[in-house]
């Protein structure tokens, strides 16, 4: 028999019983409908990430397909394989080997041609001389490949970058400090540069012959780091050490930044990577030192001493720092103070590297050339004489009437210029020329300057020739140069040679003429370059006379060394001291 009590225990458990069977039912309710949303939503981003990946893939497909139809429309050798002609890229000979292809295919397919490197890689190489100056005038990005090089070796850098945009405003605050106060300087210090490198190659000179090639190399940098660091250059312990490794890293350079992903894997890799670290650790040093003296010369009693201002006036801002002026133009925009210092010896790193190596690749061809004319070395040798009567100091403005001298600078850069190839290309939209031609854009843009600087059909039939009367025009009035010159050889008897004197010609004229680049971003230091390479000749070969080493002399022929073109082999040379 059920007692009350046990009646109200059963409908308790019931009731309970119920409640939770409800709450459970509900709990999974809403568990499902968790679920449900959650899978909705996953399925959503994933829908939403098919349709991104998507479109951007049909714009690669689309971009793919208009580098494709553009490439079809222009001229040019069938692929060898798959890879197109990259090939040629690779190699010990490969500037040598992608210039005679490029040769042989302007002669068979016309000014203009195109060569696969990949599926998706066109270059489009360009001979004619006016079509070369309308491309340079509007392509002024340069391939991703030169920013990746100096950001590898030398970190953050203003000056070189891929886009023109974003360099546009510091190349022409460079530009102003380059052809103005650095070039001062430049020039003030030629003397005591000159005597420092001859200082240095005592040693060598007294076993025998001297390679052109260490020779120039030692000059250029000799004379770009007194620009940039004064004075306090000529007394650093480690300026050696910091010329070896300029030299190492930029045999490497180009190598590893030819990686999209850096090879961690490498073990040569880390070598490199620990040559740029001393590198960057020796151009703090010197940075250091070079703003340690300039705070000296600054103080207060310094700039009391009314003699010390005219020294500082007359020598071309020695008292002043190349660094200095880098740094102020190398960063416009706030930053903090450890990025803007990163930068600036960024920038300090990449003008040494890239001024070192084309200032040495200048300096090496215009003495091989006056070693093998000893003529026109004599020539130059007294309108140098000439001039400096009629001045204490070696200025600027005399070094731009030296009109065979720099006719042979220029003559030099003709037929051996920096590097055989200008590249360009644009990043942001396609080009479209005068002719009708259309490239897409990311097509890499190059002109063969060294064919085209060596073309007879821009330069007559002596193109091949040294003759620096090439860029010599006729003047009436005679000059001492012209009435005592005694011609040795072909290349030492100027053109129509009569009883007039000579004088400089825009080489610019000649659409042909581009060692240094043309339109937006041509070389921002060519003046800077030319007039500091004259005024190194000017005081070299007023003390010395540059002879070849008897039994040396081998036909040499452009060669590829460390980035920049040279002649090689490279000739032996001596240095005979002139009676005063």
């Amino acid at each position: 028999m059920t007692t009350p009590c046990d009646s109200q225990f059963s409908l308790l458990f019931t009731f309970i019983s119920r409640r939770l069977y409800q709450s459970s039912e509900s709990s999974v309710s809403c568990n499902q409908m968790l679920w449900d949303y959650a899978i909705r939503e996953i399925n959503f981003l994933l829908w939403l990430s098919f349709v991104g990946i998507s479109a951007i893939l049909l714009r690669k497909l689309f971009v793919l397909f208009k580098i494709w139809s553009y490439g079809s429309r222009i001229p040019g050798p069938p692929s060898p394989s798959f890879y197109g002609h990259s090939v040629l890229f690779a190699g010990a000979n490969s500037h040598q080997d992608l210039t005679d292809l490029l040769d042989k295919s302007h002669k068979k397919y016309g000014s203009i041609i195109k060569l696969w490197l990949s599926p998706t890689q066109l270059l489009v190489s360009v001979k004619d001389p006016l079509v070369i100056n309308e491309l340079l005038l509007k392509a002024a990005d340069k391939m991703p490949l030169i920013g990746r090089v100096y950001r590898l070796a030398f970190g953050q850098s203003s000056f070189f970058v891929s886009s023109f945009e974003k360099v546009k405003r510091r190349r022409e605050t460079l530009a102003v400090e380059l052809n103005g106060k650095l070039l001062e300087k430049a020039n003030a210090m030629t003397d005591r540069a000159v005597d420092f490198v001859m200082e240095r190659i005592c040693v060598t000179m007294d076993k025998g012959a001297l390679d052109c090639e260490i020779f120039s190399q030692h000059m250029a940098f000799s004379i770009l780091g007194a620009t940039f660091f004064g004075d306090a250059f000529f007394a650093w312990s480690k300026a050696n050490a910091y010329e070896e490794l300029l030299i190492r890293i930029a045999k490497d350079a180009c190598f590893w930044a030819s990686y999209n992903v850096p090879p961690f894997w490498k073990q040569g890799y880390w070598k490199y990577q620990h040559l740029c670290s001393k590198l960057k650790s020796l151009t703090q040093d010197i940075v250091q030192q070079c703003q340690m003296n300039y705070k000296l010369l600054c103080q207060p009693n310094c700039h009391s001493n009314p003699k010390m201002k005219d020294e500082e006036a007359a020598s071309g801002t020695t008292f002043s720092s190349g660094v200095a002026k880098l740094a102020s133009s190398s960063s416009q925009e706030p930053c903090c103070h450890q990025n803007q210092r990163e930068e600036a010896n960024g920038n300090v790193m990449g003008m040494m590297f890239h001024g070192c190596l084309t200032t040495a690749g200048l300096i090496g061809n215009v003495l091989a050339r006056l070693s093998m004319h000893p003529g026109i070395q004599e020539k130059i040798y007294l309108e140098v004489t000439t001039i400096r009567k009629r001045y204490d100091k070696l200025k600027k403005q005399d070094v731009s009437e030296m009109h065979l001298l720099l006719a042979t600078l220029y003559e030099s850069a003709r037929l051996l210029p920096a590097g055989p190839l200008l590249q360009r290309c644009s990043l942001g939209q396609d080009l479209d020329l005068k002719n009708g031609l259309h490239i897409p854009a990311g097509a890499l843009l190059v002109a063969p300057i060294q064919l085209v600087q060596m073309d007879e059909n821009n330069w007559g039939s002596d193109a091949a020739q040294f003759n620096p009367y090439r860029f010599l025009s006729k003047s009436e009035k005679r000059s001492e140069l012209s009435r005592s010159s005694e011609t040795t050889d072909a290349a030492e008897v100027p053109p129509d040679s009569g009883d007039g004197s000579y004088i400089l010609s825009n080489p610019y004229k000649n659409a042909a003429f581009l060692p240094f680049g043309s339109g937006l971003r041509g070389c921002v230091g060519q003046r800077f370059a030319i007039l500091g390479i004259a005024s190194i000749f000017a005081s070299l070969l007023e003390q010395y006379e540059v002879k070849l080493v008897p039994g040396s002399y081998i036909e040499p022929r452009p060669l590829m060394t460390n980035c920049v073109l040279q002649l090689g082999p490279s000739p032996k040379i001596v240095f005979v001291r002139r009676d005063a």
